[in-house]
């Protein structure tokens, strides 16, 4: 099985990065910069930042990790206004999560020329100058859901994808993956809707949710939202109009703890879940090797999966659907 395949390569990754990090060395502050701070795979990733932090700590070397972003993550100029403070303060690296793969470039070159080392993760920047992408294949994820979609509606139907947001590099990967396997695989499934933006936020995601049952509930017979927000949004929608719990096929992604409760309900049918806690570990980890003088790869990928009500409780699934948030975050 392709997760099983997974653990191996991640404890591989992890045994290779601290294989390479033995030692003391000089002290390093390290800035994480998420997309935004409310949504819980941020906290995983602040989670994998410090779990970083404690190993390089138990290993000599002196780590300070300043975890500061956006509270939306729509909020461009609050993320361009972080990174230029972090510049300006002289950290050692930082670690980004653009919230715009255009806007942020500017910024990111300024720190690289002021001597700031850039680690990308989660989401890609319209640049190669930075040290290294720690993420996940989201075109990849986005092929996950469009084939799982294809299966659960025997290759017939019709389908709403609702995006994110504009300019989110991953978010729209996901979106593009899930198209084209449609169109390739699956031409008698019927794209009725797929130019919504959910927003930055559970709230406005709910609004379009409602908006897109209103005119097309009674035809739709399956929804693909790209990450946490407006998977639990539509989520909530299918259940006020009663579509919920089977009649309509929803496919979401990102293990937040209310889309894991609705998959175990039945309301969501499929989950492409990411191992935020591995993509933070292994930014700051990569972050620390480059300001070291060792070769780091360009991509490193975290490695992505589909999860269903059939394989959820699989210890290597459970290990993604409930990360130990609380041993790293007090």
């Amino acid at each position: 099985m392709a997760s099983l395949v997974q653990r191996i390569v991640v404890g591989c990754l992890c045994s290779w990065w601290l294989s390479g990090a033995q030692g003391a060395g000089p002290p390093y502050t390290i800035a994480v910069i998420p997309k935004g701070t409310t949504h819980e795979f941020w906290k995983a990733i602040n989670a994998g930042a410090i779990k970083a932090q404690q190993e390089l700590t138990g290993q000599g070397t002196k780590v300070d990790i300043i975890w500061k972003g956006p509270l939306r993550e729509d909020d461009r100029d609050q993320q361009i206004q972080v990174v230029e403070n972090f510049m300006t303060r002289r950290v050692s690296a930082m670690v980004l999560a653009p919230l715009d793969s255009q806007a942020l470039v500017k910024p990111v070159h300024n720190a690289i020329h002021a001597k700031v080392p850039v680690v990308i993760m989660d989401s890609d920047l319209k640049s190669d100058r930075y040290v290294s992408f720690v993420a996940t294949d989201n075109y990849k994820g986005g092929q996950l859901a469009g084939e799982e979609m294809g299966r659960l509606l025997g290759g017939k139907g019709k389908v709403i994808l609702l995006r994110y947001a504009v300019g989110s590099a991953s978010t729209e990967a996901r979106e593009a993956g899930f198209l084209e396997v449609l169109k390739t695989k699956y031409p008698q499934i019927q794209i009725i809707s797929s130019d919504q933006h959910a927003g930055a936020t559970r709230e406005t995601g709910y609004q379009v949710s409602q908006n897109l049952l209103n005119r097309f509930g009674r035809e739709v017979n399956g929804i693909f939202c790209p990450c946490e927000p407006p998977t639990i949004a539509m989520a909530k929608a299918l259940r006020d109009v009663g579509l919920a719990g089977g009649k309509v096929k929803m496919i979401g992604f990102d293990a937040g703890s209310q889309s894991v409760v609705d998959l175990k309900n039945g309301d969501v049918h499929a989950l492409v879940v990411q191992n935020p806690l591995l993509m933070g570990y292994l930014g700051v980890m990569t972050a620390v090797k480059h300001l070291r003088g060792e070769k780091v790869e360009k991509r490193i990928d975290t490695g992505v999966v589909l999860v269903t009500p059939q394989n959820m409780e699989r210890p290597e699934i459970k290990d993604l659907l409930y990360p130990p948030l609380d041993k790293y975050l007090k």
